[in-house]
């Protein structure tokens, strides 16, 4: 190891965080300055890339989970040569470039997710850590090792304060991904303060509490960094790592450094004393020596023959295992199969249950047509039924099981199957109570920003769930979620909108999809086709009962609803519609024509019906139309007496018309 090359880089990478900062006015320098000699060690020594192909399949992952400090990643991704280059790193927070103010998934060449809100990178890593030990387990042989890689993740006081860090940590620990390494950047300093005023957790205990291996080093100290990171990818315990590297925030600017002002761009002001501080050529902002290019293009090169012996491995691993390598190509993929909806059995005349049993059907079928599929639960599989019959339980002891059980972990289910989403192998789904929704909002929203393909099953949808009372019946959260731009969000009225909402979802390759099921029993449209059903869905809205007069009145409705609405035509006559709208969002995607041929303008007595808050039904229905909702909190007795004591009946859609 060449330190003093290191020491260089370092420094450099510090002067390239400085003067964007100070370029820009805003940023946040306590993190890229104080972790400089980490980058250093990580990107020139320790981890496993290959800049030209930032995908590689065997690459080690790293998520900086402290996303604030996003100057770290993007002057190490330009130093060790991803097509990030000195003038992106200039318009840094600037318009349509490629260093946004927090690293992004897809706009950045070497980000492997959004990391923002904090926290949510740990999760991230962890799905990660999961997907890499599944896809070992899965397509690794006796001959041919084509995956082995690490996950490494950088995170501070921050992300280890919030509780979907904890929750992830955990659950990594009990499943002993030990191809995860997390390194604390413990510089004991958050950003109001000292971190002693809000915290006094004494970290290796905690780590070792939680099945992990704990080491503390000086952050500083390269050495120290490279051996506890070697230490750590060659470990055999069974147990994730964890490198505790004590820092001084904002090193290299001694006015700021290590205080709470050292966190943010307060430092900037300080920058020529800074940078001749750090032996920075003066007059010369974003400087790199030539000793550092050719420092870190000897790495490349070396990066290369690595890549290219694996590469070798690889397409002998697939001349020998054709059929692993198509499933392995077609994850990478996104593939669905085109005739997916052909996969699912229709369901019998006479079926009769709750949507959420349904959809249990509905994806064991899907599962048997795409190995890709895991699925999750919070605690809940009983309930949300989504526990895949044949596919076994993913633990340390079988890493190829496909269903995952997170515990009551909401929060870090999210942004598991966020991680594992990035990774691109496999595709994710986690269940839980809808009521519970809002404890993974923030991984939702991050899905839905960074485009991933993850399904949410949520159930027990409305105040359908009775006896529990409020606290576990839903009626603002539905339309909370359909507020997420880019999250479609669908509500099926039967099981075979159920069997059309899952295919739509596993179809989706540029974002989520949450269902949201019954807990209830809702019988079978029966008056209409399979396929009408099931496509109908698909397109988010769709004609379920056909005037047979001159259209006057058309009724609207979602999920256990419809079934009212459908009822209440048969009684109010001939010249009355009902259209059934599972998904907003895929309704407003159609055609101005085919809305126009389900809603016609013409018609503008509209009566829609959902167990759940009114507000966002009011743009299919019209100034003249009315909306039967539920724009208060339930109440505990049986589920049908609740639905009937707030309006949810047939007879309540037939005043409404009438």
């Amino acid at each position: 190891m060449n330190t003093t090359l290191l020491a260089q880089a370092a420094n450099e990478a510090r002067g390239l965080a400085m003067d964007a900062v100070h370029a820009c006015n805003s940023g946040h320098l306590g993190l890229p300055l104080g972790c400089a000699e980490i980058g250093a060690v990580l990107f020139g020594e320790s981890l496993r890339y290959y800049p030209d192909a930032p995908r590689w399949l065997n690459r080690d992952r790293f998520i900086l989970s402290a996303g604030h400090g996003s100057m770290f990643l993007y002057s190490w991704l330009h130093l060790s040569g991803y097509a990030v280059s000195l003038e992106e790193v200039k318009k840094f927070r600037q318009l349509h470039s490629m260093t946004p103010g927090h690293p992004e998934f897809q706009e950045t060449p070497g980000v492997e997710a959004t990391t923002g809100p904090l926290g949510q990178g740990v999760g991230n890593a962890v799905g990660f850590a999961l997907s890499g030990k599944r896809a070992a387990a899965r397509y690794n042989t006796a001959d041919h090792t084509i995956i082995d890689h690490h996950v490494i993740s950088l995170h501070g006081d921050g992300c280890l304060q919030e509780g979907v860090a904890k929750e992830a940590i955990a659950f990594a620990g009990h499943n002993g991904l030990d191809n995860l390494i997390l390194i604390y950047d413990s510089n004991d300093v958050t950003l109001d303060a000292l971190a002693e005023i809000t915290q006094s957790e004494h970290a290796e205990a905690y780590f070792l509490s939680q099945n992990w291996d704990a080491v503390t080093i000086d952050g500083h100290d390269f050495q120290a960094i490279a051996t506890a990171i070697e230490k750590a990818k060659s470990q055999a315990s069974g147990r994730p790592q964890v490198i505790i590297a004590k820092t001084l925030i904002a090193k290299g600017i001694p006015e700021v450094a290590g205080t709470a002002k050292g966190h943010g761009e307060g430092g900037a002001k300080f920058l020529d004393a800074a940078r001749a501080g750090l032996g920075l050529p003066a007059g010369e902002p974003f400087h790199v020596s030539q000793q550092t290019r050719k420092f870190f293009a000897d790495k490349q090169a070396a990066s290369k023959l690595l890549f290219n012996a694996w590469q070798a491995i690889y397409d002998a691993w697939a001349v020998a295992n054709p059929e692993l390598a198509d499933e392995l190509t077609d994850g990478l993929a996104g593939g669905v199969p085109t005739d997916l909806g052909e996969k699912i059995p229709a369901f019998p005349a006479d079926y009769k249950d709750a949507t959420r049993s349904a959809g249990g059907t509905v994806l064991n079928a899907i599962a048997k047509a795409m190995p890709q599929v895991l699925t999750g639960s919070a605690d809940l599989f009983g309930s949300t039924k989504n526990y895949l019959k044949d596919g076994g339980d993913f633990s340390k002891a079988n890493p190829l099981g496909r269903n995952i059980w997170f515990g009551i972990r909401e929060h870090a289910m999210g942004a598991i199957c966020n991680g594992i989403a990035y990774d691109g192998i496999f595709r994710a789904s986690g269940a839980t109570f809808l009521v519970f929704a809002d404890y993974m909002r923030g991984s939702i929203r991050l899905a839905a920003l960074s485009g991933l393909p993850v399904t949410y099953i949520f159930t027990h949808d409305s105040v359908g769930v009775g006896e529990d009372g409020p606290t576990h019946q839903p009626v603002e959260t539905v339309s909370g979620l359909r507020l997420i731009p880019n999250l479609d969000v669908i509500r099926p009225g039967d099981a075979e909108e159920t069997a059309g909402a899952l295919v739509a979802a596993m179809s989706r390759t540029d974002g989520p999809t949450a269902l949201i099921l019954t807990r209830q029993t809702i019988p079978l449209m029966n008056g209409l086709s399979v396929d009408v059903r099931r496509d109908g869905t698909l397109k988010g809205g769709y004609i379920a009962r056909k005037e047979t007069g001159t259209l006057a009145t058309i009724l609207l409705a979602s999920g256990s609803e419809l079934q009212h609405a459908m009822a209440a035509a048969e009684e109010l006559g001939a010249g009355v519609r009902v259209v059934s709208m599972p998904c907003f969002e895929l309704f407003d995607l159609q055609s101005a024509e085919y809305r126009r041929s389900v809603l016609p303008d013409s018609c503008t007595h509209r009566i829609a019906i959902e167990a759940g808050v009114t507000a966002l039904w009011w743009k299919y229905v019209g100034t003249k139309g009315k909306v039967l909702g539920i724009d208060r909190f339930g109440m505990s007795a049986p589920g049908d007496t609740v639905m009937k004591e707030l309006g949810m009946t047939k007879d309540h859609v037939i005043a409404a018309a009438r």
